[in-house]
């Protein structure tokens, strides 16, 4: 199935947020330990959380083959002080390129290659920053759902 990418203006989010040095195609063993720590931190602040969802902020490396710096991080709902590796975060905002990925996340690579080739085609470059907004759980890989946006220069 054809992955439908759409031109957006992004606005920022407020993040609770661990941030981490990532190999490129790690974030799969970095994930967990980093958001089980902010989640951890949301569940003590009453309020500070509700309904926001998981979000994964990315910059590219500077040097090809270099860490990605990467915010796992939870959509909260107000200022808060952080505590130990917990940050306060924001999204980047402006203009992106953005598609939804509906499947298992290991085959989310194949929307990022969408959205890749989709501003290459338009002329578009990238800024390098780019983010993963998770949707609601399901035990149906199937039926999960991923947005994906990468902000545009």
């Amino acid at each position: 199935m054809a992955v439908r990418v759409s031109l957006e203006t992004v606005r920022a989010r407020r993040l609770a947020a661990v941030t981490r040095q990532v190999a490129f195609g790690g974030v799969g063993a970095a994930w967990r330990p980093a958001l089980d720590l902010v989640w951890q931190f949301v569940r003590r602040q009453p309020g500070l959380h509700q309904g926001g969802h998981n979000i994964f902020v990315y910059q590219q490396p500077m040097q090809p083959g270099g860490p990605m710096t990467v915010a796992f991080g939870v959509e909260v709902t107000r200022p808060f002080t952080g505590q130990d590796e917990v940050k306060e975060v924001f999204t980047p905002e402006g203009e992106a390129a953005m598609a939804v990925h509906v499947g298992p996340y290991d085959r989310m690579r194949e929307t990022h290659r969408a959205v890749q080739t989709w501003a290459a085609a338009q002329g578009r470059a990238l800024s390098g920053r780019s983010l993963e907004i998770y949707g609601d759980w399901s035990d149906d890989p199937t039926k999960l759902e991923t947005t994906i946006l990468y902000l545009l220069r």
